[in-house]
């Protein structure tokens, strides 16, 4: 069995990271170079970086931040946001990116995908879901622009294209579980797991140590991540190592 990933995010706007409940009302948490050797200290198995706001600004990811992050931790780094071009995904992969994380620019142009599976190779190109449940029909839609704009395509089916077009990954976020902490959307990852075959990063909704082990021991995913029950400290990445170990889930 392949070890369990704990992964912490930052979400980056304008230079500092932000965290918020159903992507809105950020507040501000902190320097993300800072954050992030403190999850290097912690034993972060992979850090996200998401410029949650460089594609509504139509602006380019904050490269510098991203080079001074890889200079402080040796963790594997995804980076996103604001990444609508090969050249681009090449520009952050050279200031310190192991993988790119690909979701609005994706979704406007699946060849994207494609073409950043065939320069880099798959298990670098990781799709992003910013996925949110319709009240009326039940039916789950993938939301791009930082979870405001609604889109048309189905989640399942997106993430089925996505893998088929060369992702190697997937980072799938629960908009109706973000900042709630009441715990991840089992019934999604469920799904999910039978639908892909590549690896699925499970975020939105974790609060306490068991929603951990619930998501583990329920679903296909191999990580699972979380932002602000680490950023504000209400537990650490090595408190939830110890209780996955607890329950017999392996983790590095």
């Amino acid at each position: 069995m392949l070890a369990k990933r704990i992964i912490p995010c930052l979400d980056v706007d304008n230079g500092r990271v932000k965290k918020g409940v159903n992507f809105i009302n950020l507040v501000d948490v902190g320097d993300p170079v800072q954050i992030s050797a403190s999850y290097e200290e912690q034993g972060a198995d992979e850090l996200v970086f998401l410029d949650i706001t460089a594609t509504t600004e139509r602006r380019d990811t904050f490269k510098d931040v991203v080079m001074d992050i890889s200079k402080e931790v040796f963790m594997p780094l995804t980076v996103g946001g604001g990444i609508r071009t090969v050249e681009d995904m090449q520009h952050l992969l050279q200031a310190g990116a192991d993988k790119i994380s690909l979701n609005s620019a994706a979704l406007a142009n699946p060849e994207l995908i494609r073409e950043g599976a065939q320069k880099f190779g798959n298990q670098c190109i990781v799709v992003a879901i910013d996925v949110k449940t319709d009240p009326v029909t039940g039916r789950r839609y993938a939301y791009t622009h930082g979870g405001r704009k609604k889109t048309e395509r189905l989640a399942i089916e997106w993430a089925k294209e996505a893998v088929s077009l060369g992702a190697g990954e997937l980072l799938v976020t629960s908009m109706d579980k973000d900042g709630t902490k009441s715990g991840f959307d089992i019934d999604l990852y469920r799904e999910l797991g039978d639908a892909v075959d590549v690896p699925i990063i499970a975020s939105g909704g974790a609060g306490t140590l068991q929603h951990f082990v619930d998501v583990f021991e329920q679903t296909k995913v191999t990580g699972a991540l979380a932002a602000s029950i680490f950023h504000f400290g209400e537990m650490t990445i090595s408190d939830v190592k110890s209780e996955l170990r607890k329950h017999g889930i392996s983790v590095r």
